[in-house]
């Protein structure tokens, strides 16, 4: 790409435990929740038609497990797990808002009812609860009929009459009128002779009354429920049925230990005839290990398991035509920044749930070619590891560019340092008295001259700090949209020179404040996605913001509008295979030696793009550098467009320019995250 000298990063990432994916929830106006496991961040993913991306992240704590998700009275989001608590979720603050103790010990499911006005809970102690979702909170309703066994799933009728829980080697209805189980509950027996136990791990009632069990045998079974009689079971693995979820009472996803999810349909026998039977028709294999959760929306299947991956699978009968809606799309990787660079101090700062690691990177002072490995002078350092107190995970960090100040924030608590180094020794010294703030800082951002600290807050408002000698800071300004904003800041950017700040908010906006005078300067025209990154030109000071649909767009700061280059893009249209990426654009720098080239990455490429140079058309080759190096130069210099790709590092976690000669670079390596993981289930493959 271009870069003469290299540096080595250290081996450690900011990502080291792999946690599953536990839940999905949908919401009716098209939100999904994705759930990695216990204590992890909670994210809520827009799917609005092909651009999914974590669009809000709550912090995790370990003393919280949460095992079910659901949503009810429209737009609430509501958890419960192993604590024995209902967790209501505050999204616009991004935290847990209130909590009300399900009085029947570790709670394995929890559902809301069709009109979300009551949530049923399976507790431990083998009860069914329900509580009636009011403002402000929930209420207790009412116990239903209790029985022996923990109550491990739990299903409404569509017409909220009844629930269906599943339990061990058993399933009961339960009339919700009268709060006592219907006559005939359902034992499941074991396959073969030997009795073994049969857990019944998910469950679902149709409207027809038909019940649909899923179970540790690898049966998915379809009784009646008023007879208490089997009408078909069809066994899909040799392993545990997990999940289980149902979309129009015709079509059923279900995902299995062995990582494949099945698509079960509800088709005629005959063509035209009136019968129907369940037919499992689509096997998927997209993941290594349990797949814990399922969902539908109207034209994907949607899974995740243990593998820590997202997998969203078009269903192609529901495609019209072929675009970028019928791409199979997995995410594994977090879409927020958990790397930070001191560019000057040549340090790297990685956040882990309950720590940070600060690391010096290794330098050499050798030369050599484009790609050759060069060896090192010195190498990598571990400087020191700084703990964060209590259960709750670390929400945002930093470190400032000259490397002396460092600072993270919880759920409920902002700390800030001071880093002192001392040769080859690193000491950190907590700043005392910092101002009282309305935790938590969903990010933070030094300015370039480590003079000022941003911190973005809930309803639109960044607080600007003013960084103290020897070591203390002073609260500046709060800046604050005009028009006011409910959601909270999740990108900022500063100007090389101190003068201007751009915020984008959960609603999608982006506001430009002037420093010098801290006031709103203006709001960059709104736009229909998520923004996935910002970033200011030191020279020019124009934005550049890069779409969670892959759009780039560029944005005159002192001049208010697009800049001509921007307009070109969007008249003429980007690259078709670069718009078809999955993955979006994660940070945005500049290349000091040039000023007219942009670097931007995702999760698998860094891409080098040259504004003077021409845009390339859909018929010309998207990575085109090993054809142009095998070409002589006056046919390269035809060819030359403005996107320069290199996909050797991936998955890239972050890049950074740390000079004009110097590129770091942080990746994670897929097999990383698989020796973390148990043995997954083995599979008899045919001629082994």
């Amino acid at each position: 790409m271009g870069w003469s000298r290299a540096r080595v990063i250290p081996g450690a990432t900011a990502i080291r435990r792999v946690r599953p994916v536990l839940g999905l929830c949908r919401a009716s106006p098209g939100l999904y929740r994705a759930l990695p496991g216990p204590a992890r961040p909670y994210r809520v993913v827009p799917v609005p038609r092909c651009d999914p991306v974590p669009a809000q992240v709550i912090p995790g704590h370990e003393a919280r497990s949460v095992e079910s998700l659901c949503w009810a009275a429209g737009d609430r989001l509501f958890g419960a797990g192993l604590g024995g608590d209902i967790t209501e979720y505050d999204l616009s603050g991004l935290s847990a808002a209130r909590g009300v103790d399900g009085g029947g010990g570790p709670i394995w499911s929890m559902v809301a009812n069709s009109t979300g006005t009551q949530l049923a809970i399976g507790c431990e102690d083998g009860s069914v609860k329900i509580f009636q979702v009011v403002p402000g909170g929930i209420q207790f309703e009412r116990n239903l009929d209790r029985r022996k066994g923990r109550v491990l799933c739990l299903s409404w009728h569509p017409s909220d009459t009844h629930i269906v829980a599943g339990s061990i080697d058993f399933f009961r209805v339960i009339d919700v009128t009268s709060g006592t189980s219907c006559p005939r509950s359902s034992p499941i027996p074991s396959p073969g002779t030997a009795k073994r136990e049969c857990v019944v791990w998910a469950i679902a009632l149709l409207s027809s009354g038909t019940v649909v069990s899923a179970d540790s045998f690898g049966r998915v079974q379809f009784w009646d429920w008023e007879q208490g009689t089997l009408a078909e079971s069809h066994t899909v693995s040799t392993s545990a049925v997990l999940s289980l979820a149902v979309a129009q009472e015709d079509s059923i996803i279900v995902g299995t230990s062995t990582g494949a999810t099945y698509h079960l349909q509800l088709l005629p026998v005959r063509l035209g005839g009136l019968e129907k039977r369940w037919v499992r028709t689509k096997p998927f294999q997209f993941h290594s290990h349990d797949v814990r959760a399922v969902a539908h929306s109207p034209t994907a299947l949607i899974s995740g398991g243990l593998d820590a991956q997202l997998v969203i699978r078009p269903l192609m009968e529901k495609v019209q035509k072929k675009s970028y809606d019928a791409v199979l799309r997995k995410f594994t990787f977090p879409h927020r920044r958990l790397v930070s660079c001191a560019r000057k101090a040549r340090l790297l700062l990685f956040q882990f749930s309950q720590y940070l690691e600060l690391w010096r990177l290794g330098s050499t002072e050798e030369t050599g070619k484009d790609g050759e490995v060069l060896p090192l002078c010195r190498m990598p350092e571990h400087l020191v590891q700084l703990k964060s107190k209590g259960p709750e995970h670390i929400y945002s960090s930093c470190v400032s560019p000259c490397g002396t100040w460092l600072g993270y924030s919880t759920a409920s608590r902002f700390q800030l340092y001071r880093v002192h180094c001392d040769g080859d020794g690193v000491s950190l010294r907590k700043v005392p008295k910092v101002p009282k703030l309305l935790p938590p800082a969903y990010q933070l951002q030094f300015s370039a001259d480590s003079e000022s600290l941003f911190v973005a807050s809930a309803r639109g408002s960044v607080h600007v700090f003013q960084l103290l000698e020897p070591g203390g800071c002073k609260h500046l300004h709060t800046l604050r949209p005009p028009s006011g904003c409910s959601e909270a800041v999740y990108l900022l950017a500063p100007s090389a020179d101190g003068h201007w700040l751009a915020a984008v908010s959960g609603d999608w906006a982006i506001h430009i404040y002037n420093l010098k005078c801290f006031k709103h300067h203006c709001v960059v025209p709104t736009y229909d996605c998520a923004v996935s990154a910002i970033a200011i030109h030191p020279s020019t000071n124009n934005l550049v913001i890069a779409y969670s649909d892959q759009q780039l767009f560029e944005f005159s700061i002192p001049e208010k509008q697009y800049t001509s280059w921007s307009r070109t893009v969007q008249s003429r249209g980007l690259h078709r295979a670069w718009l078809e990426r999955d993955s979006p654009i994660t940070h945005i720098t500049f290349n000091p030696k040039n000023p007219s080239h942009i670097l931007l990455h995702d999760t698998y490429l860094l891409c080098v793009l040259d504004k003077s140079l021409p845009l390339p058309d859909d018929s010309a080759l998207l990575m085109n550098q090993s054809t142009l190096k095998q070409l002589p130069e006056t046919a390269r210099k035809r060819q030359l467009h403005a996107f320069k790709i290199c996909k050797k590092f991936q998955p890239l976690l972050f890049m950074d320019l740390l000079d004009k000669n110097c590129l770091v670079v942080v990746e994670r390596p897929i097999m990383d995250f698989k020796t973390q993981l148990p043995l997954p289930v083995q599979q008899k493959k045919f001629g082994t």
